[in-house]
């Protein structure tokens, strides 16, 4: 059952349908936390820059400091990635269960720092609390989950086709993983991919996004806490002019056996050209340009509710989010209708801090400036604006949720992804028509399909060019999935029964001649 919009998806945003109590808070300015760290984390230790370098971590609602971190740069990384390595040559030696009890008590330390863990996550990436909660307990699952996984991690003996041989293979962990992930789900994608190679007995060095290094390094905490030996886990913290260069050093590098990626396709596709020198493995989690396609026979009311859930989440601020929506022209007004009132009457704008705010800023201003030269472009070429349209009285970062219709192909909001709270509507005839509009672009990543036809969901689920499809369903994230894209959208899979690990593994073949 999804929950009608203004019930729990006022409460929590549907993130993953939880709903949480809710505290009064007091404006904020700085945060005292015994989970807020002033600097990063190698070999255990707390560490500053080599060069004395500091930056300051900002609220995107407020633009007040709640943080400060080293700005790291080349030296301290090469020092991450040697520490890893050194690590590394004793953790792969550990067995499964020890790795698993440490990740279990990693898990039990998150939920029992839930409420702090959200306060950090809200502050610095912006997003409702609500929303923080919730993705503290996804990040969580993954911790859980890969506890568990790590004990299946299973060889094969295969049958020989020689009397005197006898053929096995053996799984074993990559080495030292390097890790880059994004601001706009800083915990939960840090444990989707650093617990999963915890997990297979390797290391790790982690850059986490410059806007939201607070949440990185509070997990650092956790997982000291939970006996993870030193040098395991390695964050190296700095801020944009640097970022460029400590990608770098970690694709270049001969001792990073493997390279973990969650942002753009065109930084994804830079990450591939320098790891190519030393043939690293890459994992890359990449832009998206999700088709949310409503056909006549679909179920209106879960449609709009399963839109409002999908795309107005962290402001529109996923790469799974809905960016084209494709509506079958006998029930186009009616959705229309129904999800602008829906827009209008259950998004509230503010301080994600703040009681009852379900939308929160976007990260920055430069984020604002995007979405609305696209909305901008919209509207020159045609596009109807229904509701929003413009940047929100609140402040530089905020934007109005927005809703267009007679949207065309020709249109930024179709081509490229929006990352912000717009909605695009166009029009379609067939199914085929449909198929074709959503399978036109080099993203393919997550769709979405709404449909009462059985067959129909079958037919299109199966001809989109896809990872992922949400089949009368706006929300399907899990660590139970399986998370990954087609074409530019990326690389291998995260989550998931089997494949979430095995991007951190290396099967060796053992051939053994018997006398």
């Amino acid at each position: 059952m999804i929950p009608k919009a203004g019930g729990l998806w006022k409460a929590s945003h549907f993130i993953w349908k939880t709903t949480f109590i809710r505290p009064q808070f007091q404006p904020y300015v700085r945060m005292s936390s015994s989970l807020i760290r002033d600097k990063a984390y190698i070999n255990g230790q707390w560490t500053s820059a080599k060069s004395g370098a500091t930056y300051n971590v900002t609220n995107p609602a407020t633009g007040e400091v709640v943080g400060t971190v080293p700005d790291m740069d080349v030296r301290d990384t090469v020092a991450a990635i040697e520490t890893a390595y050194k690590r590394f040559q004793t953790f792969k030696k550990t067995t499964a269960k020890e790795r698993s009890e440490k990740l279990k008590v990693a898990y039990r330390l998150i939920l029992g720092n839930i409420d702090e863990l959200a306060r950090i996550l809200t502050l610095e990436n912006g997003k409702p609390l609500a929303e923080s909660k919730g993705e503290i307990m996804y990040g969580a699952s993954f911790c859980e989950w890969f506890a568990e996984e790590c004990r299946r991690v299973q060889g094969t003996i295969v049958p020989s086709p020689f009397p005197t041989k006898k053929i096995f293979t053996l799984k074993q962990p990559i080495g030292v993983c390097g890790m880059i992930t994004p601001w706009n789900f800083p915990n939960a994608m840090i444990t989707r991919k650093a617990c999963a190679a915890i997990a297979a007995g390797c290391t790790v060095v982690l850059k986490p996004a410059e806007d939201t290094p607070l949440s990185a390094l509070a997990l650092c905490e956790l997982f000291d806490r939970a006996g993870i030996p030193a040098g395991v886990m390695n964050v190296v913290t700095c801020n944009r002019g640097n970022a460029p260069a400590i990608g770098k050093v970690l694709c270049e590098s001969p001792l990073v056996s493997h390279i973990s990626f969650t942002g753009s396709s065109a930084v994804g596709k830079i990450l591939l050209r320098q790891s190519a020198e030393t043939v690293k493995k890459c994992s890359m989690e990449l832009g998206g340009n999700a088709p949310f396609i409503v056909f006549d026979s679909a179920d209106i009311e879960v449609a709009v509710r399963s839109a409002m859930a999908c795309k107005f989440r962290c402001a529109g601020q996923t790469c799974v989010c809905a960016n084209r929506f494709l509506v079958q022209e006998g029930i186009h007004d009616k959705f229309v209708e129904k999800l602008t009132a829906s827009i209008k009457q259950d998004v509230k704008i503010g301080n994600g801090m703040e009681s009852g705010v379900t939308q929160g800023p976007l990260i920055n201003k430069r984020a604002v400036d995007k979405v609305d030269s696209f909305v901008e472009d919209a509207r020159k070429q045609g596009a109807n604006v229904h509701v929003g349209g413009q940047r929100s009285s609140l402040g530089d970062t905020f934007y109005e949720p927005t809703l267009l219709s007679g949207v065309t192909s020709d249109m930024l909001v179709s081509k490229e992804e929006i990352f912000g709270p717009v909605v695009g509507i166009a029009k379609f005839k067939t199914e085929e028509e449909a198929i074709i509009l959503a399978n036109g672009t080099s993203a393919g990543l997550a769709g979405y399909v709404f449909t009462s036809d059985a067959s129909q969901q079958w037919r299109v689920a199966e001809a989109l060019e896809y990872g992922i499809v949400g089949l009368n369903e706006g929300l399907f994230s899990c660590c139970e999935g399986t998370f990954g894209g087609f074409k530019e959208s990326g690389l291998g899979r995260e989550g998931g029964i089997g494949y979430g690990i095995e991007e951190y593994i290396e099967v060796k073949y053992l051939c053994m001649g018997m006398k």
